[in-house]
């Protein structure tokens, strides 16, 4: 089938979070599988840089908020996607520095209604007719709020591809005013709670769920939570309106670029054989001189992500005195996000400078060798609707002790008497996202590293997960090929 992913970021261009890593990988799967995926993403600044083989296809014409712009359709060469990498090229809306959708100061562009209109109108077009080629979309597959609109437009075209909408995170909703909603001039009839029109604004995820074929989440779990009002974001309503429209479908993860035997960024590599224990000491070693610490063979803890309430990051900053107090552990925290977390983070490698080391900031490499590196990984989210890094962590023999939500727990087994006479357990997760309850499960944790045959039999189990993309790419062909059938009855 030919299918056109649209999306807001994707690894290697732009990555802001899981969202990037998923629409590099998900569509390399899907061509591995045989269908013929092309993606489209905005021309931001980074992105023209960190590609080569620039074609010009055309320029359209795309009205804005109260305005119209000039829109150029450019194609790009990228490896793993080959000559089909088409970009919206609008320098007035997307040739700016840094992150996509805040300026430096953190606070999102003011104009990002205007910005993810165009360019939801400019895929709608390229979804009818790619200039200079023949070549139509089966299906559409747009992914969070910024492509909301996206299936929006293209209800209103007849004989369109069928639509596929993919929440990445229902805490990120695309939401805007009414005023953003009449400069946009769009269609009247969508102001209505029916369509757009959520709690006095209109939001761009509700458009996305309303006007797809079908809509899918990142871990069949979130897909239930979300239907609740703890976790629904206040689309709960929403959500539990579309029945057997909403599937849940778990994220994979890139084999390739997340692998332990070849992966470049490590001090040794290793595989689950005989190497594994020398290997793993030995890339501990090199993440402590890396992060400063003094060398030791005291248990090592990891957190790789954003600095955000989501991520429980309040959970692990009240957590770490009572463990550097009671433990001997030692812990390294890559990541950006609230400045209040970040602050609380320096304070507290200020105070503990031989037990912790914080990066502000990302760090590819760092990020590989903390997964090879340390001993266990600690994501406290407190919604997570797939994780990806929980599964970098299995991948690397890095229990992960996590949080008994979203896709957290659909990957990872819970140590038990149980789980480890059958050799099943692969991480440690907890019931409650507070303090107490992450610090007693770290502290759990901490007893079964000393028992050395156990410890090492949760690592090797992790490591042989089926973690790839294969079985979901799989998951994701039956999905479109069922509705583009029904657009065809």
């Amino acid at each position: 089938m030919n299918i056109l992913f649209a999306a807001s970021e994707a690894y290697p261009f732009i990555k802001t979070g899981g969202l990037g890593d998923v629409i590099h990988s998900l569509p390399v799967a899907l061509n591995k599988l045989g269908d013929n995926v092309r993606l489209v993403l905005p021309a931001y600044r980074h992105v023209l840089a960190s590609v080569d083989s620039l074609r010009d296809l055309g320029t359209i014409d795309v009205p804005g908020a109260g305005n119209r712009h000039k829109v150029r359709i450019i194609q790009a060469h990228e490896d793993t996607l080959g000559d089909y990498l088409y970009l919206v090229d609008v320098p007035d809306l997307f040739d700016r520095p840094g992150n996509p959708y805040v300026h430096s100061d953190g606070f999102a562009w003011p104009d990002n209604a205007e910005r993810y209109t165009v360019f939801s109108r400019a895929v709608t077009l390229l979804a009818r007719w790619v200039p200079g080629s023949n070549w139509r979309p089966d299906v559409v597959h747009c992914h969070d709020w910024q492509t909301g609109l996206v299936p929006a437009f293209l209800s209103m075209v007849h004989n369109s591809p069928a639509t596929v909408f993919t929440i990445h995170n229902l805490a990120y909703d695309g939401h805007f005013s009414q005023d953003d909603f009449n400069n946009l001039n769009l269609p009247p009839a969508w102001w209505s709670p029916e369509f757009v029109e959520f709690f006095g604004g209109f939001s761009m995820l509700k458009a996305g769920m309303i006007f797809s074929d079908h809509v899918t989440t990142v871990s069949p779990t979130y897909a239930k939570e979300i239907c609740t009002p703890e976790f629904g974001n206040r689309f709960e309503g929403v959500l539990r309106s579309l029945g057997g429209k909403l599937t849940g479908i778990l994220n994979g993860i890139d084999l390739d670029i997340w692998n332990p035997e070849t992966d470049r960024h490590i001090a040794q590599n290793y595989t689950f054989d005989d190497s594994f224990t020398q290997a793993k000491a030995e890339n501990k070693k090199h993440l402590l001189q890396v992060a400063g610490l003094p060398e030791s063979d005291a248990p090592l803890l990891g957190f790789v992500g954003r600095l955000v309430e989501q991520k429980g990051i309040d959970l692990i900053t009240d957590m770490l005195p009572p463990l550097f107090e009671h433990t001997n552990a030692n812990m390294v925290i890559l990541g950006s996000g609230h400045m209040a977390y970040e602050t609380d983070l320096m304070n507290l490698a200020t105070r503990y400078p031989r037990r912790l080391h914080v990066h502000i900031g990302y760090s590819e490499e760092l990020a590989h060798q903390i997964e090879a590196g340390a001993d266990m990984f600690i994501m406290p989210s407190r919604f997570e609707p797939c994780g990806l890094n929980q599964m970098y962590s299995l991948r690397y023999g890095t229990p992960p002790v996590v949080n008994n939500t979203g896709g957290l727990a659909d990957t990872v087994v819970d140590v038990s008497l149980k789980t480890l006479k059958d050799r099943t357990a692969t991480g440690f997760v907890f019931k409650r996202a507070d303090s107490e309850s992450l610090y007693s499960m770290i502290c759990s944790a901490l007893d079964l590293v000393m028992n050395t045959k156990l410890w090492h039999q949760v690592c090797i189990t992790a490591m042989q997960q089926e973690l790839g993309w294969e079985a979901s790419a799989k998951q994701y062909q039956e999905l479109y090929r069922a509705e583009a059938e029904k657009k065809h009855e």
